[in-house]
């Protein structure tokens, strides 16, 4: 047999199974451990965006003792949890100027860091006090009256809102001016007039007035 024969150049063995074989890509970083590191895993606190890389057997043993709040107390964690709630972002309490305390109103006006279009004035504290002083008072309501009130207040021309003083007044005038002796003994008004005179007689029975 010829050893140094061209044909044992071309013969290929086959790799032991117990033999390690070189990782593809990143090796897991867990010392000692030559694996392929296909998972990630954070690194911690102040290391945000940072990953250790591991193979499975590994970032499942790194994940199962993983605390990101190691080290903090427990008011420190309370706060960072509280913080977290809008993102870490830093915020202002409402009508807070950031940039320097202003004197008189006006200057309050011009240290404004954000500006809105209020026409009316609404917006403005003394303004908006103002306005609602000045705000039109509401129609006053309406008493309910039966039906027979509603009809003798319109014989006399007059709706629900007159007051006694009213009713006596327009009853007086009516009187006068349809009763026989103001129209020289002409009694073509005398129904009218009973009629007024029935429709005050209602009202007076109705306490109005």
């Amino acid at each position: 047999m010829d050893l140094n024969s061209p044909l044992f150049d071309r013969i290929r063995i086959k790799p032991s199974a117990d033999e390690p074989r070189e990782a593809k890509g990143p090796v897991c970083e867990h010392p000692g451990c030559k694996a392929s590191g296909e998972y990630r895993a954070p690194k911690g606190r102040d290391r945000e965006g940072q990953y250790w890389r591991f193979c499975l057997d590994h970032v499942r043993e790194y994940n199962a003792s993983y605390n990101y709040f190691s080290g903090m107390s427990d008011s420190a964690v309370a706060a960072y949890q509280k913080d977290a709630i809008i993102g870490h972002r830093p915020t202002w309490a409402m009508g807070v100027n950031t940039s320097g305390k202003a004197e008189g109103e006006g200057a309050k006006q011009e240290a404004r860091d954000w500006a809105y279009f209020d026409p009316l004035g609404i917006l403005r504290g003394e303004d908006f006090t103002q306005a609602r002083t000045h705000r039109a008072s509401p129609e006053p309501k309406r008493p309910r009256y039966t039906g027979a009130v509603r009809r003798a207040l319109d014989i006399l021309g007059l709706d629900e809102t007159a007051d006694g003083p009213a009713i006596k007044a327009q009853y007086k005038a009516l009187v006068k001016r349809f009763h026989p002796d103001a129209n020289g003994g002409d009694r073509s008004f005398e129904e009218r007039l009973r009629d007024i005179i029935k429709a005050h007689d209602t009202l007076k029975s109705a306490g109005l007035c």
